[in-house]
């Protein structure tokens, strides 16, 4: 089946890609713009594992090749070892656009990723996407340096002739990166060459105005912003429920609306709307139960949810800062939230605690917070 590059592009709206060379600073400036705007960061190479464990050797047979050992990885040709290499990145893509379809339909994320320029014009708008450039000149050494590459360093260290193997290595990379170096720089997409005497914040600044997050998420969205309970019988409650009726959490509007149009809300559970200028543009709750057979695990901070114009700026943890304020005004110490993401509530103080099944069928991760 083949998807034209308008369908695609559109289902991606919302994912901004940080590509480039190796040792460009892709994964330092994404994660520096995840954190300032509240973004979730999708790591490719953190996806390979699961996504080698849903391939097959006959339609993926570059991500399935086992080597024997670093000397037979590291003893192949640099054309050989180039070939591999980009076989095996155009073989992940299919699961990285799969997953950031259905990751991003309702919220921003970005993507720390390996592009080429047809791959960019095919999949995203110049707008959306910045490549991190650094000069393809032993990257090695420097890869082998840092601390989230280690498993790495490790395995071409235990190559038995260390110096052959890092030698083949840079020589590959720099067949695979000297003219995208350039190219790239030729090109009408948004670049940004590592310079060190520029700060990690002043060059994830560069890239946040490429992408325009400096106005999409800038400051005044969050001084006008109040957390407020939302009340049975209130005017409140019923904008809320025009808010839910209409928001754009397509998969569950209609059930949380049902939740609001009944207040099918037991004791201490309730409703929080997050209300910039008189207007609603996020939600959050804490209820007893969730989408999961687990009657013994309460409360549960859920619906977080904030429209799209209005993320990234921190609208989401005050909604659950409130909820979990709210939690511990009625004697609870600990708060639960369900997510199929990693990495996205640990920034609120959530720890993981198990994989979890829904009523659905599906397999979430569980997360609690002491408070």
């Amino acid at each position: 089946m083949i998807f034209q590059d308008n369908i695609i592009k559109q289902y991606l709206k919302n994912v901004y890609f940080i590509a480039g060379t190796p040792c460009g600073g892709k994964t330092t400036v994404s994660r520096a713009l995840g954190k300032k705007y509240n973004i979730p960061v999708y790591d490719i190479d953190e996806r390979f594992p699961e996504h080698q464990a849903m391939s097959d050797a006959a339609s993926q047979p570059a991500m399935n090749y086992n080597f024997r050992d670093a000397d037979e990885f590291f003893g192949r040709s640099v054309e050989e070892y180039r070939t591999w290499l980009l076989q095996s990145t155009r073989e992940q893509l299919d699961f990285i656009l799969l997953d950031l379809m259905r990751q991003s339909q309702d919220q921003i994320i970005l993507c720390d990723c390996h592009l080429t320029l047809e791959q960019a014009e095919q999949i995203t708008d110049p707008a959306h996407i910045a490549f991190m450039l650094k000069k393809p000149v032993n990257l090695v050494e420097e890869y082998c340096n840092r601390a989230d590459h280690q498993d790495f360093s490790n395995f071409i260290h235990s190559a038995t002739n260390v110096e052959a193997a890092k030698a083949t290595c840079n020589e590959t990379l720099l067949s695979l990166n000297a003219k995208y170096f350039e190219d790239v720089k030729k090109s009408r997409y948004f670049w940004l060459e590592r310079d060190m005497s520029r700060t990690v914040e002043e060059t994830a600044d560069l890239v946040a105005k490429h992408f325009g997050f400096d106005k999409k998420f800038a400051g005044e969205n969050e001084a006008g912003l109040s957390i407020v309970k939302v009340e049975k019988g209130t005017a409140l409650a019923e904008e809320f429920l025009n808010f839910v009726e209409n928001c754009s959490w397509t998969e569950v509007r209609e059930h949380i609306a049902g939740l609001v149009r009944e207040w099918k809300f037991e004791d201490w559970e309730t409703m929080f709307a997050a209300v910039i200028d008189g207007k609603i543009v996020g939600m959050a709750s804490l209820l007893k139960t969730d989408y999961y057979p687990l009657p013994e695990i309460f409360p549960w901070v859920s619906c977080v949810f904030v429209e799209t114009p209005y993320r990234g700026s921190h609208i989401s943890g005050k909604l659950i800062d409130a909820a979990n304020r709210y939690a511990k005004e009625q004697g609870f110490t600990k708060t639960y939230i369900p997510t199929e993401y990693t990495g996205l509530y640990e920034k609120y103080g959530y720890t993981y605690v198990k994989d979890i099944v829904n009523y659905g069928g599906g397999t979430d991760r569980l997360y609690v917070k002491e408070l």
